[in-house]
């Protein structure tokens, strides 16, 4: 029975040691109490490099490094195992040839039944290759942190799954200005703007990119300092290897500078398309316009011939009619001339100031008694070289125009100012880079849509009622202040107003506009131009003559004669000019006239008229600053004499 028991405990140890030995990943051998190696399996051999021959008997600490044998770390882990029962560790081991490997060490004691120790147990496991693995990844981590910490122009950043802030590089404290200790653990939505907040829109972003994997958008953001930025976003939802949900990594590029330049690029375009519009237009506008001139010149002159031939009340009335009709025509084309800057200028240097200020009676009575007018003008301001006359009328239709949007009364300013054009906004208004001075005709109207407000200069395009206007006034002045080498814009938001700004070249010769505070330099406008008296024997020539001093801003004083007009610069009322006719009845003439007037009022200004041409009339009448003018005059070129009246030119 013995010897059978015998029989079977070798068997097993046979077995045992077959399947030990056949254990090639794991080295599994045995050491007696003093650490010497006592058998040595094939997975040892494999590994370290020793054969059972070779191995048997030698002190297991040849397998440690010789730092770790200086340290004594092969007995303390015998001494540990012993003492603690079991001994784990990984570190460096030495093969035959000398390389090492990492390996993972259990040393378990083996003990009797007294608990005596016999031996230990000791299965070392190679981890090199993993370790090295584990190396990498953590080089590539490590090598990752550094590449998002080196990036300036993106702010990149890990969010949790509720949104926030875990993690903040480089790009995002440069971007957004908070450093990483102000923002971890606040949530991203402080980004947005109160807008967005009260959308949804920060959690919104988030549900979409943990939905569709993936969140991309524009949009403003804002910066620590309260300042926007225009910024590019991308978040994406984040998972561990079992596909759990972790959290967001968010990228935020600034692209204010490119939505600055695409926005610039596309006024640019915008700026050329209307001007290559404008200026087809205005070819067009100004052939038909010459054509027409001819055709009036030829219907004109031939009503002329039949005045002269007909006789009949009837007749005459109906080639008068034709005439107005004719005349009204003339004013069409001068109008598309204007615009297609083809009309005949006379420019000459101006101070903007002076010009409006002179003319600002005209354009107080145009604005009608509901409507609060105001100018802003300063004292010193460089001149434009402009047709005095045809900026007073482009002004005076840019006026009307702005009481017609305000039929119910409203606020009404015209401002003098100058600005330096640099070459971005010249090459985009086709001008060339300088000194400007801008004129501003700003109103609290009904506005303008984008719509209508990007076709206000085209020729006869109008929102009034048929009848009320010819929408040609608008692209007069765009006319004119193109041609003077200048450039005019509308600014109008639908129900708050209107803003039209035209620029002119400045040129030196006066000072530069000083810079007042918009309170002081605001002010009404005067109520009249002075007092006129009128003297005229003719009726009806009197009362229209008043007609047009009344509606240039003048209080108008009227005499049928020289002896009429005596009285009444006798009679002490304020006369600032005499507008006298040269040939009139009861022995005194309009030279006599202003000769007594100088006398009685040596200040007076004078200015004559006469049927007759100035080359008919006795030189020797025209005494020193007085002004002449031939008959039939119109109220544009009364208003220049009465300009030249008060400037001494």
């Amino acid at each position: 029975m013995i010897a059978v028991e015998a029989y079977a405990a070798a068997q097993d140890k046979e077995r045992f040691q077959l399947l030990v030995d056949a254990v090639t990943d794991y080295a599994i051998y045995m050491l007696d109490p003093n650490g010497i190696i006592a058998s040595w399996n094939s997975g040892a051999q494999r590994f370290k490099g020793y054969t059972e021959s070779e191995i048997l008997g030698e002190h297991f600490s040849r397998f440690y490094t010789d730092e770790d044998r200086a340290t004594g770390l092969p007995q303390r882990a015998l001494a540990t195992a012993a003492s603690e029962g079991k001994f784990e560790a990984e570190g460096w081991r030495v093969r035959k040839d000398g390389t090492r490997f990492w390996a993972h060490v259990i040393i378990d004691p083996i003990l009797d039944r007294e608990g005596n120790v016999l031996g230990f147990a000791k299965i070392t496991r190679d981890l090199t290759e993993r370790r090295k693995a584990e190396e990498a990844l953590r080089e590539s981590e490590r090598h990752f942190r550094l590449l998002v910490q080196g990036v300036t122009d993106y702010a990149i950043y890990m969010l949790d799954t509720q949104g926030h802030v875990s993690s903040w590089n480089a790009g995002a404290q440069r971007i957004k200005g908070y450093t990483e200790g102000e923002i971890r653990g606040q949530h991203f939505s402080r980004f947005y703007t109160d807008e967005d907040r009260a959308t949804g829109l920060p959690r919104h972003a988030l549900e979409t990119a943990r939905r569709e994997g993936r969140f991309e958008a524009e949009g403003w953001r804002v910066r620590k300092d309260g300042t926007r930025f225009w910024a590019c976003i991308v978040i994406d939802p984040i998972y561990d290897d079992t596909k759990t949900h972790i959290g967001y990594a968010k990228i935020t590029r600034d692209i204010t500078e490119r939505r600055d330049a695409q926005e610039a690029l596309a006024q640019t375009q915008a700026a050329l398309f209307q001007a290559q519009k404008m200026e087809t237009v205005g070819q067009l506008t100004g052939g038909l316009a010459h054509d027409f001139n001819n055709l009036l010149m030829i219907i004109v002159n031939n009503l002329d011939f039949l005045t002269r031939t007909v006789h009949g009340v009837r007749e005459r009335r109906l080639i008068e009619s034709a005439h107005r009709a004719a005349e009204r025509g003339a004013q069409l084309t001068q109008q598309l001339l204007a615009f297609s800057r083809r009309q005949p200028l006379q420019p000459a240097l101006h101070n903007p100031s002076t010009l409006i200020s002179g003319f600002e009676t005209v354009l107080q009575r145009a604005c009608g008694e509901t409507v609060k007018f105001g100018l802003a003008l300063p004292s010193r301001v460089s001149a434009i070289n402009v047709d005095g006359a045809q900026f007073e009328a482009a002004l005076l239709n840019l006026v009307v125009n702005a009481r017609d949007a305000m039929p119910n009364g409203g606020d009404l300013k015209i401002a003098v100012s100058e600005t330096e054009l640099g070459e971005d906004r010249a090459e985009i208004w086709g001008l060339v880079p300088g000194p400007y001075v801008v004129v501003t005709v700003q109103d609290t109207g009904t506005g303008m849509t984008p719509e209508v407000a990007s076709r206000v200069f085209e020729p006869f395009f109008t929102t009034k009622e048929i009848g009320k206007g010819t929408g040609l006034g608008l692209s007069q002045v765009y006319g004119f202040i193109t041609q003077s080498g200048g450039h005019i814009k509308v600014n109008s938001t639908l129900g708050q107003g209107t803003t039209i700004t035209m620029l002119l070249p400045a040129h030196s010769g006066t000072e530069p506009a000083v810079e007042e505070p918009e309170s002081q330099t605001l002010r009404p406008a005067r109520n009249s131009a002075g007092t006129v008296l009128i003297v005229e024997d003719e009726p009806a020539v009197l009362e229209v003559a008043k007609e047009i001093f009344d509606s240039l801003g003048y209080d108008a004083l009227t005499a049928p004669d020289a002896p009429h007009a005596i009285e009444v610069l006798a009679g002490g009322s304020p006369v600032d000019v005499l507008f006298s006719d040269v040939v009139m009845p009861n022995g005194m003439n309009g030279f006599e006239l202003s000769r007594r007037a100088r006398e009685m009022r040596p200040n007076i200004k004078v200015l004559l008229a006469s049927g007759y041409p100035m080359s008919a009339l006795p030189p020797e009448g025209f005494d020193q600053d007085i002004s002449f003018i031939s008959k039939p005059y119109r109220w544009t070129e009364l208003a220049d004499k009465l300009r030249n009246l008060r400037t001494g030119s």
